[in-house]
């Protein structure tokens, strides 16, 4: 009996760090779409540097720029869908893999 609580002690750590990562991984994603036109307006300001213009003249040539660029991605509906799809699915890969866990401790009981 001790022996199979042990065992179940370590399945379910194992099954928590798949957790970790995986909800890593969602993040990372999640947090790469948004970090993207930010790095992108701030990539535009410092080329625009180099040509003389201020900090703020680049801020307000860059910004319309990047929107207007996130505004094409947006009415691009098959690229917007797709890296919509892309973070379900890590999400779905993610649920399905602590799921499978959850056999493996019934058949560790069993």
């Amino acid at each position: 009996m001790n022996k199979v609580k042990i065992n179940v002690a370590l399945i379910r750590l194992f099954q928590f760090a798949v957790f970790v990562l995986f909800t890593f991984m969602v993040l990372a994603y999640t947090f790469a779409m948004i970090l993207l036109p930010l790095d992108a307006i701030v990539m535009l300001i410092k080329f625009l540097s180099l040509f003389g213009l201020g900090g703020i003249i680049g801020a307000v040539v860059a910004v319309p720029v990047v929107g207007y660029l996130g505004m094409q991605v947006y009415k691009n509906s098959a690229l917007c869908q797709l890296l919509v799809e892309i973070g379900a699915n890590l999400v779905q890969t993610g649920k399905a893999h602590i799921d499978s866990f959850n056999k493996i401790i019934e058949t560790a009981k069993a």
